[in-house]
């Protein structure tokens, strides 16, 4: 079982210091920061590689970072072979949401995507069927943003109870 540092560097080894960061908040779990454009080779790697073994994507949550004007993306892996787990995220600007999709990797990510981008706004390029899974099509924001504004119908229904 390896720890969240030696995995940073394992993987610093293999893509460079240049797509990734290891970061450790004041509480939780540390995690590795990294660049919207290698997500998908560095989950691909993660998953398959056999010192790492990641098969199993827990939980994909999309977040926004106001003051950064930014939304990310938090990935929680676990690897069900070699009993380790590991946390990546991806912060990308908000006014250019996009990541690339994970979902051909992580099945289960396909709900999950749908999710950070009907509630975010995150969009993932390559997810095969990128629409809101939680709201209408045609709802006009994304709820879990911390400047949206509930409208106040749609469709002539108040909004409001």
């Amino acid at each position: 079982m390896k720890t969240p540092e030696e995995i940073f560097e394992y993987l610093k080894n293999e893509f460079g210091e240049d797509a990734l960061t290891f970061e450790k908040g004041d509480i939780g779990d540390p995690w590795i920061l990294v660049k919207a454009a290698t997500i998908k080779n560095v989950s691909k790697f993660l998953r398959d590689d056999p010192g790492m073994r990641f098969n199993m994507l827990m939980c994909l949550s999309g977040l926004h970072y106001p003051k950064e004007e930014e939304v990310g993306v938090v990935y929680n892996l676990h690897s069900t072979e070699l009993h380790q787990t590991i946390n990546l995220k991806v912060r990308v600007p908000v006014d250019g949401p996009a990541v690339p999709s994970v979902e051909a990797i992580w099945k289960t990510a396909d709900w999950h995507e749908r999710e950070a981008y009907d509630m975010v706004g995150v969009i993932f390029d390559g997810h095969p069927n990128h629409k809101r899974i939680l709201l209408p099509d045609d709802w006009e924001g994304h709820p879990l943003r911390k400047d949206y504004v509930q409208q106040e119908f749609y469709r002539g229904v108040t909004t409001r109870s």
